[in-house]
């Protein structure tokens, strides 16, 4: 049986009884003896952008393909648009799926393209016609509707992908790494369709490991070694470490950072050659360092906290990418 949306109204069980258009709870899974994931939970509301942020190995693809039904579920619950991943039939009639890689047929045309995607969903006749004009509309794709996708640019190749995972109407949208292979102006163009679509309800969750992409979404989990380390909005997860940063180039001396801590008592953080401080009040720290550290500080810098930065923070190291190909 195809997994039809004809049956299900636009707006029917497009969130669980919590309010969340996802939920997840207490989810673990393991590949062997590596664990991939260490008790997970996360609420996505209805109608926001929400980002899965973390560097390869950290988690974000494994908890994506169980959010997507694409692995069965081991450990703890996930609730999609109202439905279980234990039935994952009910669950893909609610939600829409852009992959990493491309799913475009590049012989056909976007019409074409389009028309395959809609057949697996039961769609044809006057409601495939209707849908497909006003996903094209939506996107930007009308005049390019007949045209070969082979021809097209990759920004555009990637409003066809989502044209296919928009086609049935879903409550959710699923996005792995969406800004993959898209140049800075067609990831702007992509960003400002999410956006849009974001306004009309819908609830879009993506996996990212751009730093700059993480900024733009409501709300983030940022993933390390399959726990979620910190949540919240970008906004909001830098400002609790303060106006400003404070980084102090020198020589890997411990003895710097205690005299940091016990003479300006403020909380001071090494990672490699240097020593990074977290201030509300950054002007007023740098000549109190320069006088305290002396020829011993190479440089001393001031700047506001990124999404790296909370990283950093919270795991002692940069945004790296570890060797493991399992998430």
């Amino acid at each position: 049986m195809n997994p039809t949306t004809e049956s299900l109204p636009h707006d029917a069980a497009a969130v669980d009884a919590t309010g969340a258009a996802i939920q997840v709870s207490g989810v673990r899974h393991r590949y062997g003896d590596h664990t991939a994931l260490d008790g997970v939970d996360l609420n996505v509301a209805s109608g926001q952008i929400y980002a899965l942020l973390g560097p390869n190995g950290s988690g974000k693809t494994t908890l994506f393909r169980l959010i997507s039904t694409l692995m069965p579920l081991q450990s703890g619950r996930i609730t999609v648009a109202g439905a279980e991943v234990s039935d994952p039939l009910d669950v893909r009639r609610r939600i829409g799926i852009v992959f990493q890689s491309p799913s475009l047929d590049k012989k056909l045309t976007v019409d074409e393209n389009v028309g395959c995607q809609a057949a697996l969903y039961g769609l044809s006749g006057a409601t495939l016609r209707q849908r497909r004009d006003e996903v094209l509309g939506q996107l930007g794709l009308l005049d390019r509707r007949g045209e070969f996708c082979e021809r097209l640019s990759g920004g555009l190749k990637r409003r066809v992908e989502l044209a296919k995972g928009m086609l049935h109407r879903p409550r959710v949208l699923l996005l792995d790494e969406p800004s993959t292979g898209l140049d800075p102006g067609a990831r702007l163009d992509l960003w400002e369709v999410l956006r849009s679509m974001a306004g009309e309800g819908m609830t879009i969750l993506l996996t990212t490991h751009l730093l700059e992409e993480a900024e733009k979404a409501d709300r983030l989990a940022i993933l390390h070694e399959g726990r979620v380390i910190a949540e919240g909005a970008p906004d909001a997860l830098q400002a609790e470490l303060g106006e400003g940063l404070v980084t102090v180039v020198c020589d890997p001396d411990e003895g710097l950072q205690r005299r940091i801590s016990q003479q300006l008592g403020v909380e001071c953080q090494r990672m490699q050659n240097q020593l990074r401080i977290h201030s509300d009040n950054p002007a007023a720290l740098v000549p109190q360092l320069a006088e305290l550290l002396g020829t011993a500080a190479r440089s001393i810098t001031v700047g506001r906290p990124g999404l790296e930065d909370v990283f950093i923070a919270k795991t002692g190291h940069r945004f790296w990418a570890p060797s493991s190909s399992q998430e």
